[in-house]
C-alpha cells in the first residue's frame, strides 16, 4: 500500500515509516502545514495513496496545562483540515486516527475497555477526545473509511524529553558520564501505567489499517500495569553508577490518574495482534541508545 503518514518526524512516526518500508509498503511523507486549510487541500489533492495514518499532534500533557489553547488549536484544527481535504476529494482511503488512552483519565479499577467513561485530566486529553469524535463524525456523516486507535503508553528509542522513560534515562546517562555518584529528581512514582514497546505499537498501526473495521475504535496496549517506580528501579539496576532517587512533589501533575491499564481484547480479536517485546528488553535498548547518542 501507499500510506500517507502525517507526523512522520515524531517519535512513533519515525518508527512507523521504517516499519512500513520493511513490510513492503511505501510511506509517503508530504511537506504540509496541516493548520493551513488551503495548503492541506492542495497537497492532499496531489498525493496518490491507499491509506492515511494521522499522527501529527502535540503530545505534551504538561505543556497543555500551561498553554491549553495552543494544544487544543493545533490538535483539533490540524485533523479537521486533513479530514476536510479527504472529504472534498471523496477519498476511499483507509484512515487511521491515533487517539490516546489519556482520554479515559481518572483512576479506573482494573483494565480499561473501549466503553469506559472519559475523564480527561488535561487539555491534551480533551484535544484527543475531540480528534477521536471528529473521526467518528466524519465516518458517520460522510462515510470516510476511518478507524480510531487509543494507544496506551509506548516507549522506545528516540522518544523526547518530557516523557517518563527518557526523563529517567537522560539523568542516569549524565550521572554515568560524570564518573561520580549522582541524584535523580523524579515526580510521582506510584502511578500505574501500561507500557508497550514502540515497535509493537507500530505493528498494531499497520494491522489496524489492514484488518480494522471502519467506524470502530480500538484500545492498544500490553494489558499489564506497572508502577513508575518499577521502571526507575529497573533502569537504575542496569547502571553501574551510584544513584540516589529524590521525589519532588512539585513535579506531580494535578488530577493525574493513579492507574491506566489497557484492555485490548477487541483489537486482538479483530487483528491477531499481541505485544512481543518484554518491557525489560525495551528499557535496555533505550538506555543503550542514550549512551551511544549522548
Amino acid at each position: 500500500m501507499n500510506i500517507l503518514v502525517t507526523g512522520s518526524s515524531g517519535f512513533a512516526g519515525r518508527h512507523l515509516t521504517k516499519y512500513l518500508q520493511v513490510k513492503g509498503h511505501t510511506a509517503l511523507i508530504p511537506e504540509i502545514d496541516l493548520l493551513n486549510a488551503t495548503e492541506t487541500e492542495v497537497v492532499i489533492s496531489k498525493q496518490k495513496f491507499d491509506a492515511v495514518v494521522h499522527l501529527a499532534a502535540m503530545a505534551e500533557v504538561g505543556t497543555s496545562m500551561i498553554s491549553p489553547a495552543k494544544i487544543l488549536r493545533n490538535n483539533i484544527f490540524a485533523q479537521l483540515n486533513l479530514l476536510e481535504a479527504l472529504r472534498r476529494r471523496n477519498s476511499k482511503a483507509r484512515v487511521l486516527i491515533i487517539c490516546s488512552a489519556d482520554e479515559y483519565g481518572g483512576s479506573q479499577e482494573g483494565s480499561i475497555d473501549e466503553n469506559a467513561q472519559f475523564m480527561p485530566a488535561s487539555p491534551y486529553a480533551v484535544s484527543k477526545i475531540a480528534q477521536d469524535f471528529l473521526g467518528l463524525q466524519y465516518f458517520l456523516s460522510y462515510g470516510l473509511n476511518i478507524i480510531r486507535l487509543r494507544p496506551f503508553n509506548h516507549i522506545g528509542e528516540g522518544q523526547r524529553i518530557g516523557f517518563v522513560v527518557p526523563d529517567f534515562v537522560k539523568q542516569i546517562v549524565e550521572i554515568e558520564k560524570s564518573g561520580q555518584s549522582g541524584e535523580i529528581i523524579v515526580g510521582n512514582l506510584e502511578a500505574v501505567r501500561d507500557f508497550t514497546d514502540v515497535l509493537d505499537m507500530v505493528s498494531a498501526y499497520e494491522l489496524a489499517l489492514i484488518k480494522g473495521q471502519a467506524g470502530e475504535v480500538y484500545n492498544v496496549g500490553s494489558g499489564k500495569g506497572v508502577k513508575i517506580s518499577y521502571l526507575l528501579n529497573q533502569l537504575v539496576k542496569m547502571s553501574k553508577a551510584k544513584i540516589k532517587i529524590t521525589v519532588d512533589e512539585s513535579r506531580f501533575r494535578p488530577g493525574e490518574p493513579s492507574q491506566l491499564i489497557c484492555n485490548s481484547e477487541k483489537f486482538m480479536k479483530a487483528t491477531g495482534w499481541k505485544p512481543e517485546i518484554p518491557l525489560e528488553k525495551t528499557l535496555e535498548r533505550v538506555l543503550e541508545w542514550w549512551r551511544k547518542t549522548r
